[in-house]
């Protein structure tokens, strides 16, 4: 076993006996196994589209499949083995699609023609075979491969929850595709490499434009709500994950149970959304991020719902308590099948619920782009008056790993005269702070989820457009956490679209070589995060050298 894509890795830049996510060496070698059948789909897919053959079912499989080996999302080895004799099975389909329309068939990467074994345990020493070991992510080369494939998985991730919704771009699968079977390709260089690292942030753009559109498409665009922290009297389900379609159908089928429905980790943001918000029996937030899930879900008195990546190893305390769905899998946890809800449901009124109305604070959430543009001319205002100084973009993944304690310092010390910008699960380092407002503009935005981050970007587009400066040009510094593959991606977006000076930690992937930062470093300045008051005072200083 050797993993190395999330932020998390142990010593040595790779986790070699078990992932500090919990996943256990035959699920890893399992995952690239389902990588590497992938692969040799693609092939046949790329002709395919030659000959004007297009298999949608695969289209849709090669997404989810990539989605199942995000960092926290599938830890059952079962599950994997049905994935991947379904990719061998949609791989001997469209090479027949595609003989029969005339195109090549003949591939001799083993990936193309490869049979899984038939037992697990041989599937797994297939799969480890074909793991990449720590002595490859040493080259320059190997190192953008990796970071393209994990960007791939965040863009995998994006496209999933809008084909769930039925918002597709063959742009997208044909992109999945073309840096799926470059993997295959030796003969590719360092040039070629930084070229679909690139493509690969150009058309994560498109998938969270496809994302944005399904849901507000759906569910109407976010407006800005306050989310009681506390709790309501009675039953109780909590839903963790991203998953906007399954909280939808979570609501609809506990209508009239008397159960309140409370959001958990990325799910906050979901409280803007008016075609969820008209549930009178969803009431509000529990918990902070996901890594924090073990001491808050064995407290929780309900069924609890994992919707997608999220999920740590359940303790026996409340494993009976907890329900996986879509992709989400862990063994011997209950799996919802068909969008049935019926076992969580039945469980949450097994459970005693809250006992008693829990007093708590409320937090905001709601201002993606269409809220904070429609306040656009006091935003410009502001800036032009002198009123708002800067603002700083903090947000991204959150974790366990020590320094991320910077991010609430760094937020504790913002300047009164700034606004913070916030998405993603790293807000939960100082989501309730009282922070105040600048005429009337809160000081404190919350963009929503990091599957909103197409949000963010709009934000910065609108206002540089209304400014009549670059996105560079703005008095806006963006300060960043990692921590699994959509990050990647979206990191990948902000330099394909010219982003620079973004400011990145807790630490900078173990994937990237030297090579590799000095190249994002001259290109890009992109910068490791060193203390707060050390980055505020260079960039605000930065700033008052430009103006």
């Amino acid at each position: 076993m050797f993993c190395n894509q999330c932020e998390q890795v142990s010593k040595g830049g790779g986790c070699i006996k078990i992932g500090t996510c919990g996943k256990k060496p035959d699920v890893a070698a399992l995952q690239d196994l389902l990588v590497y059948a992938l692969k040799g789909l693609s092939l046949y897919a790329i002709e395919g589209r030659k000959r004007g053959v297009i298999d949608g079912e695969a289209d849709e499989f090669a997404v989810s499949a990539l989605f199942s080996t995000l960092t926290n999302v599938n830890f059952d080895a079962e599950r994997f083995v049905t994935l991947i004799n379904k990719c061998v099975e949609l791989r001997e389909r469209l090479k027949a699609k595609v003989g029969k329309a005339g195109g090549r068939t003949d591939f001799t990467d083993t990936s193309a023609s490869f049979v899984p074994e038939k037992t697990t345990a041989g599937m797994v020493r297939q799969g480890e075979a074909t793991s990449i070991t720590p002595s490859e992510v040493n080259a320059d080369i190997s190192s953008l491969e990796q970071t393209t494939l994990y960007g791939l998985k965040g863009i995998a991730a994006y496209a999933y929850h809008a084909q769930v919704l039925g918002h597709k771009d063959d742009a997208v699968y044909a992109y999945v595709y073309e840096a799926l079977s470059s993997m295959l390709n030796k003969e590719l260089s360092m040039e070629d490499w930084v070229a679909l690292a690139l493509k690969c942030g150009e058309v994560n753009l498109k998938a969270m434009e496809l994302l944005d559109a399904a849901n507000t498409g759906r569910y109407g665009h976010p407006v800005p709500t306050e989310v009681p922290l506390g709790a309501k009297k009675g039953k109780a389900i909590l839903v963790s994950g991203h998953d906007l379609y399954d909280l939808e159908d979570i609501l609809k089928q506990t209508e009239g149970k008397e159960i309140n429905i409370y959001t958990h980790g990325e799910m906050l943001p979901t409280h803007g959304y008016p075609e969820l918000k008209k549930y009178p029996h969803f009431y509000g937030h529990y918990g902070t991020a996901w890594q924090n899930q073990h001491k808050e879900f064995a407290e929780f008195p309900g069924a609890i719902i994992m919707t997608t990546n999220c999920l740590q190893k359940p303790h026996d305390s409340y494993k009976a308590n907890v329900f996986t769905c879509g992709l989400v899998g862990w063994p011997g946890i209950t799996h919802i099948r068909n969008h049935d809800y019926t076992p969580a449901i039945e469980r949450a009124l097994q459970l005693p619920g809250f006992a008693e109305d829990v007093a708590g604070k409320k937090v905001m959430t709601g201002f993606a782009r269409n809220a904070v543009m429609s306040v656009a001319d006091k935003v410009i205002d502001g800036v032009k008056s002198g009123a708002i100084r800067h603002f700083f973009l903090v947000g991204g993944c959150d974790g366990a790993k020590a320094g991320r304690n910077y991010y609430t310092e760094f937020v504790e010390k913002v300047p009164k005269d700034c606004v913070v910008l916030t998405l993603a699960c790293g807000k939960f380092r100082f989501f309730d702070k009282e922070m105040g407002d600048i005429g009337g503009i809160p000081r404190l935005l919350d963009i929503g989820q990091c599957n909103d981050a197409y949000s963010a970007i709009q934000i910065a587009v609108a206002l540089s457009k209304a400014f009549g400066v670059g996105v560079n040009e703005l008095p806006l510094s963006m300060v960043l956490s990692w921590y699994e593959q959509k990050a990647v991606a979206i990191l990948l977006t902000l330099l394909y679209l010219g982003i620079k000076d973004i400011r990145l930690g807790p630490t900078l992937p173990s994937f990237l070589t030297p090579n590799v930062v000095d190249f994002l470093v001259q290109n890009y300045n992109i910068k490791p995060i060193t203390t707060p008051d050390e980055d505020l005072a260079a960039i605000l200083k930065e700033e008052a050298v430009g103006a």
